[in-house]
């Protein structure tokens, strides 16, 4: 574990518009308490362990397929319908060998034409479809706000669609989402024209939102939604997670500072300054407290930086907080989790799509059973051959043997 720190600098900021003074007096006051702040990384089994986070990865292929057959007005496709869109629908390998790794989820039979291999969905992956049908039917109120309050986060309350629909896995967006407007947006959203000639989507919204950070100090009694409160973040250290005496010196220092909600402007702040960092940290909480898992991979969080006001190294965020997220490095990738989710399950509220996620993938699971059993049952086969064409054989062996001595008779 390294740290490097200067002394405390202060900077005076000098405002031409007093109203703004007053609104954020401690604009006077913005200390830069540190240079970079490098902790070393502690694995932790419980954080790499959670099922939903680590095998999302392979369920994400797995429903972009199913999506591709409930789709089709027959209910199954054949295998040249998605063979050449691997990389569109993110399978690691060939369609075909990858659905065939899962026979729980996905059944092959022969098509009516030319012999070609076709799929359809298990009984039991259907009713799953189905769940997940009813859950976007019943909570696109609540999937709106969420996606509503990430563009509300943004430096102007637009973002480029592009964005949106590398987010809609996150947020648990189906993936027409943004295609049927009328039928899952309200009046307040509307498409608009980006710089580069990009398309977004914007929200116009007078309604104060209130951050989950605000709302849990609120339950406590340790917040009232003034400007210059501070709210203490929930900290969370992975075990033998041991700080130096500076660091967690800046740290009880850091939880002082005002805290500033991801949905206020933000222009006035020092991008140096800890008030700035704290409102980072804050950013990035509130982000993955919106996700169905509550954490993303943490290249798919670089492409925010231009649009949320993020610094260019706010990866920095993650190593100078090891108590609040946690970096995983399963599947070759690297993958933002979100602890407080994960340690306190009453502060963030379940996404309403996980419960359907994990019926997915005890789904999933089950396939290994069922390729192991045809394993077994294939060399059972195999060896039953081989002991009755040895019989055969021997029977053989034994007329020949009786002819012989017939003959010789």
């Amino acid at each position: 574990m390294f740290f490097n720190c200067k002394k405390s600098a202060v900077k005076t900021v000098k405002l031409s518009i007093n109203d703004k003074v007053q609104s954020h007096p401690f604009l006077y006051f913005q200390r830069y308490s540190y240079v970079n702040v490098y902790m070393k990384w502690k694995k932790d089994s419980y954080y790499d362990s959670i099922e939903q986070i680590h095998e999302s990865v392979q369920l994400k292929p797995i429903i972009a397929l199913k999506n591709c057959i409930v789709q089709d007005p027959n209910g199954c496709i054949p295998i040249s319908a998605v063979s050449k869109r691997g990389l569109e629908l993110d399978v690691p390998m060939k369609v075909a060998r990858f659905m065939r790794q899962y026979p729980s989820i996905f059944e092959e039979f022969t098509g009516p034409k030319y012999n070609l291999p076709w799929f359809r969905l298990t009984p039991e992956a259907a009713e799953i479809d189905r769940d997940e049908k009813r859950v976007y039917e019943e909570c696109r109120e609540e999937l709106r706000s969420r996606l509503g309050k990430m563009i509300l986060m943004t430096r102007d309350n637009v973002l480029p669609l592009k964005i949106i629909q590398g987010m809609q896995w996150y947020l648990g967006l189906p993936n027409d989402f943004l295609q049927h407007p009328k039928q899952n947006l309200d009046e307040y959203f509307r498409f608009v024209e980006m710089e580069d000639g990009l398309k977004g989507l914007a929200l116009d919204s007078g309604e104060k939102i209130y951050s989950v950070m605000e709302k849990n100090a609120m339950k406590r009694g340790l917040y009232t939604g003034g400007p210059m409160e501070a709210i203490e973040f929930p900290f969370y250290p992975s075990k033998g997670l041991r700080l130096r005496r500076k660091i967690e010196s800046w740290l009880h220092e850091f939880q002082k500072l005002p805290y500033i909600s991801p949905y206020d402007d933000f222009s006035y702040l020092d991008p140096n300054s800890d008030v700035a960092e704290k409102r980072l940290v804050g950013v990035l909480h509130e982000l993955l407290s919106l996700f169905v898992e509550h954490s993303a991979e943490r290249k798919k969080l670089f492409c925010l930086k231009k649009y949320f006001g993020l610094p260019q190294k706010m990866h920095r965020a993650f190593e100078r907080h090891p108590h609040m997220f946690y970096l995983s490095f399963n599947n070759k990738t690297c993958t933002v989790i979100l602890k407080e989710a994960y340690s306190n399950i009453s502060a963030i509220e379940e996404h309403p799509l996980l419960r359907v996620r994990k019926k997915y993938i005890k789904l999933m699971k089950e396939s290994k059973v069922i390729l192991k059993n045809r394993r077994v049952n294939n060399r059972f086969n195999c060896n039953a051959k081989l002991d009755l064409d040895s019989n055969d054989l021997d029977e053989r062996g034994h007329e020949m043997a009786s002819c012989s001595l017939k003959q010789v008779m």
